[in-house]
């Protein structure tokens, strides 16, 4: 039997956490190992519980969800986070993802919606709400004033693997499809982000779409 996935539920309101914790009582693989009322207490409870998966609220009192956020992934560049808010507004959306949110969820999403989120996001992929993926979209679709184009382009294996991203593959599933290692998969994924000044497989996956290397209606 495999480790549950472990969770932290970050959210300044006690029926939220309360609701979430029993909606994932009822999963067998998953685990809620903490709460956290505000982004300090997030932080703290980060690094002492380790958790695989955090979800976390924007908007709550001493530190934010976007702070908070920005100071975890500054320790640890792989941690899962899905933001889980009832805000899907463009100075939301952008700074969270930014920060190295993995997941935009909207809190009017269905249990299952949460459980496969959750899911998507311990597996290194990313998991955005429809509404929050169209907006990250028409943002990417602007003039790249902030991303100046790289001098190397990317390699035609490379491109292949920025499609599969786009799609919602992990890189074990990469890998199994172009017969190559995990390894060299997290080496390309290295190369891509590099070349692309892009900050997570989030960010690649919408300039996938915006490049039209794939399909919204494909990664929904």
């Amino acid at each position: 039997m495999t480790n549950p996935i472990k969770v932290l539920v970050v959210d300044d309101h006690l029926i939220v956490r309360r609701g979430i914790r029993a909606l994932l009582a009822t999963e067998s693989n998953i685990e809620v190992v903490g709460e956290a009322t505000n982004g300090k207490e997030a932080i703290a409870q980060t690094e002492s519980l380790k958790p695989d998966v955090i979800l976390m609220d924007l908007v709550m009192p001493e530190m934010d969800g976007i702070e908070a956020i920005g100071h975890i992934t500054g320790r640890n560049p792989q941690a899962r986070i899905v933001v889980l808010t009832s805000f899907a507004t463009d100075e939301k959306v952008f700074p969270a993802i930014k920060a190295g949110a993995l997941g935009y969820l909207l809190k009017d999403s269905a249990p299952d919606e949460l459980v496969q989120a959750i899911r998507q996001v311990y597996r290194g992929e990313s998991s955005l709400h429809p509404t929050i993926a169209r907006k990250l979209l028409q943002e990417l679709s602007r003039p790249p004033q902030q991303r100046p184009p790289t001098a190397e382009p990317l390699t035609e294996r490379e491109v292949a693997v920025l499609k599969l991203i786009a799609h919602g593959l992990s890189n074990q599933d990469i890998a199994n499809q172009l017969v190559i290692s995990e390894a060299t998969v997290r080496t390309h994924v290295s190369n891509i982000l590099s070349k692309l000044h892009l900050a997570s497989r989030t960010q690649a996956a919408l300039y996938a779409l915006r490049e039209g290397l794939a399909s919204l209606d494909d990664t929904e």
